[in-house]
């Protein structure tokens, strides 16, 4: 890992501090307490709000109450002030309590986006092989803003406790029969609401599942879009979503049926309770028992208390949305790492000879080799997965099976991974740019001072000169508008400029024509003199540059000169390198 990259992950890692603990209840307790003060804030807010949209009926009631006790305009028009005053404050309350409520919802899922990001973006990789990008997209963003909304589930419980401990204490004073009836009629309604709420929340939980496998799914196409289109495999790739399409989109119908038939019996219940309280008060009424004002309190509450009854049921949906939300980003935190790495943070000082002895790894790899400081080796693998097994190693991506890699006579395990990384880069053939312009791209090594004559080793100043805005030109998500000699070129020099002590590249030019590699080769030989230098290609451009190269067979080295040598003496390097 570059510098940069180490300084952005370490920066990451001091924003969300150590990060949840990796399980369900710990991943939901995490968001709450990062954004705990918004949340605090919002609830007490909202509960202001919902105390004064609770304390409207009541102060209507009084309003009726003196108007037909003949009371004055001037107390009229107190009583109507006061009316005023209240709306005030509840809106004033509203816009604080949703303010704030964004900045506890909103917030954490950007806590959490950086949490996800950090474990995707960690060094050590992931033990079982990186996960699709179409997983970690819809992870990274839908489950953990589901996770932050979770958090609303607070205020908006907080505000209907708060509006039925209000709206209880007035109907009480009220009438105390009527409030009775009040009160323990929303028992029933409650539980038959929350019992309700149950396969509403299973079936979302289910719909999220599936949507975020359309989500990945999706996302996995269009990384691979131009080489499904190479093959002419748009129809199986349209199958494909099609068929996870159709699952979330059914899992979508269903959840949205639940949710209808939800809110349906919901209002039904709440209509045939308002119904009873409406009767009952009319005859308390009729008999004197309470007054029209009273009445129209009484009612009016019964009204308002239906909506916080409910919403004890959208706060308990929130909530198993984040839960199955907050397991998924829990499977990804908790998923182990492939390297630990080791302590020490410097780098091995000059020279930096390579030393690999004894490594195994797999079922084919089986090396023994020492590379000089400030040599340029080349290593010709026939087979692919000698090659990948090589990279991986080296890259430490992977530890090996037995031996160890060593550079400057320090084992690279005993090496903080960053550093690790700083000193030994593996620049591999498929490479991703990002959608930055031509320098940024080349710059993100954090060696703004080398990208002019990495550019010139690379040949990728021959690319700038052709677009539009030359090294400021933007190149799209992963280089899109460029070719592909184009973005080897521009990759080529991203590596260069991080200028490492060792650089292992592997087929760096095997999309650009024989003359511009001619020049590429002549370009690193020169750029990187002094430093040492791995090849790992089948060009005869590039392994002529070389001060050595090596055959492998098997895992193993085979033979080892200079490419003359070898494709002279060795049948099986000239049928890979000269086909």
């Amino acid at each position: 890992m570059t510098d940069a990259a180490t300084r952005g992950h370490q920066e990451a890692e001091d924003d969300i501090g150590a990060g949840p603990e990796p399980t369900e209840r710990g991943v939901l307790r995490w968001a709450f307490l990062r954004r705990r003060r918004w949340i605090v804030g919002a609830a007490v807010f909202t509960a202001l709000h919902q105390m004064c949209e609770a304390a409207v009926p009541v102060l209507i009631g009084a309003v009726v109450d003196h108007a037909v006790r003949g009371g004055g305009v001037g107390d009229l028009a107190l009583w109507i002030g006061l009316l005023a005053a209240l709306f005030l404050a509840l809106t004033a309350a509203m816009r604080l309590g949703g303010r704030w409520n964004r900045q506890g919802s909103q917030g954490a899922a950007h806590d959490l986006r950086m949490v996800a990001v950090a474990r995707i973006l960690d060094p050590r990789g992931f033990a079982n092989g990186a996960r699709s990008s179409g997983t970690l997209l819809s992870t990274a963003t839908s489950d953990t803003l589901r996770i932050g909304l979770g958090n609303r589930a607070w205020v908006i419980g907080s505000g209907a406790f708060a509006a039925l401990a209000f709206g209880a204490v007035a109907l009480l004073l009220t009438s105390v029969p009527l409030g009775l009836l009040v009160l323990l009629g929303l028992v029933p309604l409650l539980a038959a609401t929350r019992l309700l709420a149950k396969p509403l929340s299973a079936q979302g939980s289910a719909e999220q599942a599936q949507v975020a496998k359309a989500t990945g799914t999706a996302a996995d196409l269009v990384r691979g879009l131009r080489i499904l289109k190479g093959i002419g495999a748009e129809s199986a790739a349209q199958g494909r979503y099609r068929t996870a399409s159709r699952s979330a989109l059914a899992a979508t119908v269903r959840a949205a049926r639940w949710d209808a038939g939800y809110r349906a019996v919901t209002l039904l219940l709440n209509g045939l309770f308002l119904a009873v309280v409406t009767w009952v008060g009319a005859r308390f009424t009729v008999e004197g028992t309470i007054s029209i004002g009273e009445f129209v309190a009484s009612v009016g509450l019964a009204q308002f208390l239906i909506g916080p009854s409910n919403r004890f049921g959208g706060a308990m949906s929130l909530r198993a949305r984040a839960r199955g939300s907050a397991g998924r980003l829990a499977a990804l935190l908790s998923e182990p790492y492939a390297v630990a790495g080791g302590d020490r943070t410097a780098p091995p000082p000059p020279p930096e000879e390579l030393a690999i002895d004894g490594v195994k790894y797999g079922p084919g790899l089986r090396l023994d080799l020492r590379i000089e400081s400030g040599t340029a080796l080349g290593i010709v693998a026939p087979d692919p997965a000698d090659a990948a097994a090589l990279l991986d190693v080296l890259a430490l991506r992977t530890v090996p099976d037995e031996g160890r890699i060593s550079l400057g006579g320090i084992p690279l395990a005993d090496l903080e991974l960053g550093a690790a990384r700083s000193a030994l880069l593996v620049a591999d053939h498929d490479a991703d740019l990002f959608d930055a312009t031509v320098t940024e791209n080349v710059a993100v090594s954090g060696r703004p001072e080398r990208v002019a004559a990495a550019m010139a080793a690379a040949d990728a100043d021959e690319v700038v000169r052709a677009l539009p805005d030359g090294a400021d030109s933007r190149i799209g998500e992963r280089g899109r508008t460029l070719s592909g000699g184009q973005r080897q070129r521009v990759a080529l020099a991203r590596a260069l400029a991080a200028d490492p002590p060792v650089l292992v590249l592997h087929e760096p030019t095997t999309a650009v024509d024989a003359a511009t590699e001619a020049k590429i080769a002549t370009g690193l030989r020169e750029m990187r003199t002094g430093r040492t230098t791995v090849l790992v290609t089948t060009s005869p451009i590039l392994l002529q540059s070389c001060d050595r190269v090596v055959l492998l067979a098997d895992g193993a080295v085979q033979a080892t000169g200079t490419h003359r040598e070898l494709t002279c003496d060795q049948p099986s390097y000239h049928a890979a390198v000269m086909a």
